[in-house]
């Protein structure tokens, strides 16, 4: 924001020195017009040759700014000074008009050029005195000398400030471009982060499961075909020691499945969620939220909501974690409510706060841009969509937010 302001400041400066220029060469146009009437030299002559400066002047500034070709703006300048020679001839007060072509000069010529040209506008100047009335005196010696050092000085102070723009603009647009690469690639990290983990997670969990629950199985599988054998070798009498001993074994493994089962499930479950509830775990949260920042929290769970799967409360979970670390870090609220419903073949989690709100249109609008920002807010939505649900949110700047997140009890999608 200050970078686009400041920008914006040097084309006002810039365009202030622009019409600075237009302005004095009106003004002398007039002068030296004027003037020449006044000396008694016949006016149409006058009014013609600054006409003709006049229009070569305003046309090819016109002209020049459009086509931004540097020998088009050379060869203006060459004819502008002819014209103004021929003004010059006819009435010496049309010398004034000097200062606008020690301007240009330094606007439009290389310093090699703009320094021997504006040196033979000074030689003209200073002729044309002498031309015309044979005599001449210091200040039309000094007076232009000076002048014509000003303008060509000013002149090149202005195209020092134009370059000095251009070149803050192609910073910043530099440093925007930038701005959205880092973002793009801090997506594109955070994406190969979370494939990377759930691509170990994935590789540890079917190399337990082959090594423990599977194992089982397949020895489940050969103990009883096995027993079976046996049993038809004794031709049909069967053998009950054998038979016992092999579900015996059959039941150790079964039991030894069922348990290496249950750990890797309870290696999966949150560690908030262990021996208690969902509710007891956002009850132990809003705790731990009010006793680190002093905020009023309440907790409202309905009596009705069932049993719940563990995709779901996993999933609730983690939503009202990364609600409330929200409030915590952004919404300067004084109070937060969180609420579990039991909404019939739906349960509902919803977290209200009063703190300072965020303008939500402007959010979703930068969401589809991929922002560096909001993630929190994205993933929840992302992952309560895996699970068939979805999320709702309400806010207005100063006026708090409202989360609402929601999951169907059956069915759900990679429950």
């Amino acid at each position: 924001m200050t970078d686009a302001v400041e920008a914006r400041g040097w084309r006002g400066l810039i365009g202030s020195i622009r019409l600075g220029q237009i302005v004095i060469t009106v003004v002398l146009i007039v002068v030296g017009t004027v003037r020449a009437i006044g000396d008694g030299t016949p006016w149409p002559g006058v009014v013609a040759v600054a006409a003709v400066f006049a229009g070569w002047y305003f046309g090819g500034l016109r002209l020049v700014d459009r086509a931004r070709d540097p020998a088009l703006a050379t060869w203006w300048l060459l004819g502008l000074a002819l014209i103004w020679i021929g003004a010059v001839a006819v009435s010496p007060e049309f010398v004034w008009l000097a200062f606008p072509l020690w301007l240009l000069a330094g606007f439009v010529l290389r310093l090699r050029w703009a320094v021997p040209f504006s040196i033979l506008v000074f030689v003209v100047v200073v002729a044309a005195p002498l031309i015309h009335t044979g005599t001449t005196t210091y200040a039309n010696v000094i007076g232009p000398l000076i002048g014509g050092v000003f303008a060509l000085g000013i002149s090149r102070g202005y195209l020092e400030l134009v370059r000095d723009g251009e070149e803050r603009r192609r910073l910043i647009a530099s440093l925007v471009a930038t701005q959205a690469q880092m973002a793009e690639l801090q997506d594109e990290l955070a994406r190969t982060q979370r494939d990377s983990g759930a691509g170990v997670e994935r590789t540890r969990l079917s190399r337990d499961i082959h090594d423990t629950v599977a194992q089982s199985l397949s020895s489940i599988g050969l103990i009883a075909g096995g027993a079976r054998a046996r049993g038809e070798d004794a031709d049909g009498d069967g053998d009950g020691d054998v038979t016992d001993r092999a579900l015996d074994q059959i039941q150790a493994l079964a039991r030894e499945g069922l348990g290496d089962t249950r750990r890797i499930v309870d290696a999966l479950t949150p560690a908030e969620l262990e021996g208690s509830a969902l509710g007891d775990a956002l009850r132990r949260m809003l705790s731990r939220l009010a006793d680190e920042t002093g905020m009023r929290t309440d907790l409202h769970v309905d009596e009705t909501v069932p049993a719940l799967p563990v995709a779901v409360e996993v999933a609730l979970l983690r939503t009202a974690q990364s609600a409330l670390a929200n409030v915590r870090e952004h919404a300067g609220a004084e109070r937060v409510v969180v609420s579990l419903v039991d909404a019939g073949s739906t349960v509902r989690l919803d977290v209200v706060d009063d703190g300072a709100g965020f303008d939500l249109e402007r959010w979703d609008s930068a969401s589809t841009r991929r922002p560096a920002g909001g993630y929190g807010l994205r993933a929840m939505r992302a992952r309560l969509r895996e699970l068939g649900g979805g999320l709702d949110i309400e806010s207005t700047p100063g006026a708090g937010t409202a989360l609402s997140a929601s999951l169907p009890l059956g069915g759900t999608g990679g429950a």
